[in-house]
């Protein structure tokens, strides 16, 4: 089933070279029917199939899940009101999930990416992280140099911190990954994906993948 029609990509091309209100606003009906509600039916729908791997994820709704397009322009120099992609967090608690059990998806006329991992977290869970990392090194380093995990997404991401507790530095010399202050990882598919006919099952196949470390972060975090 095809999603989303080319539209979708051509309207994030047109906005990119018109972003303003006004030209947002001559093109809302567009806007409507072409990105925002066949985003939130595409989002239905991968809920509905992820949810056979998590139960947890069969009370979600769409419309907890995806991002507004308006960007926050508060604090930022770029004052361009809208975004230039559609996305949405599939995971329990929809955009405020933290523990790894969720994916992020990000469509654009650029690319289609599909994150997992951990990229927000507070001082506390971060060092529940990193002492369940110290516990089952062995266990994390399978995880995340599995033949998939690697063809997929290479490796985990994320900025580090030069110290770490003291107990933890033994661990640190064995597994740099402990310096971490966040655990993400992305694939990056040709924006051309978005509007094949197999789009969700190509979503399933790398949830499957990220699984297994997902599920190490969030049993950490319980």
């Amino acid at each position: 089933m095809q999603h989303f029609e080319k539209d979708f990509l051509e309207f994030f091309k047109e906005l990119a070279a018109n972003n303003n209100k006004d030209w947002f606003d001559l093109n809302r009906k567009r806007y409507e029917k072409n990105i925002k509600n066949a985003f939130k039916s595409f989002v239905e729908t991968v809920i509905e199939r992820l949810s056979k791997h998590d139960e947890s994820l069969k009370e979600v709704e769409a419309k907890d899940c995806i991002f507004r397009i308006n960007r926050d322009i508060r604090f930022s120099n770029d004052k361009s009101p809208y975004k230039l992609h559609s996305s949405a967090v599939i995971g329990t608690n929809g955009k405020k999930s933290t523990a790894g059990n969720g994916i992020y998806l990000e469509l654009s006329p650029e690319h289609f990416r599909i994150y997992g991992g951990i990229y927000e977290i507070d001082k506390d869970d971060l060092l529940i992280i990193r002492e369940g990392i110290a516990d089952n090194l062995n266990e994390f380093k399978k995880l995340y140099t599995e033949k998939k995990f690697k063809k997929h997404f290479g490796e985990i991401r994320g900025e580090k911190n030069k110290i770490i507790p003291k107990h933890l530095k033994e661990a640190g010399e064995k597994e740099s990954l402990i310096f971490n202050k966040q655990f993400y990882f992305f694939t990056e598919l040709p924006a051309k994906t978005i509007l094949n006919d197999n789009l969700v099952d190509t979503i399933e196949e790398v949830y499957l993948v990220t699984k297994p470390i997902q599920d190490f972060f969030t049993e950490i975090l319980k």
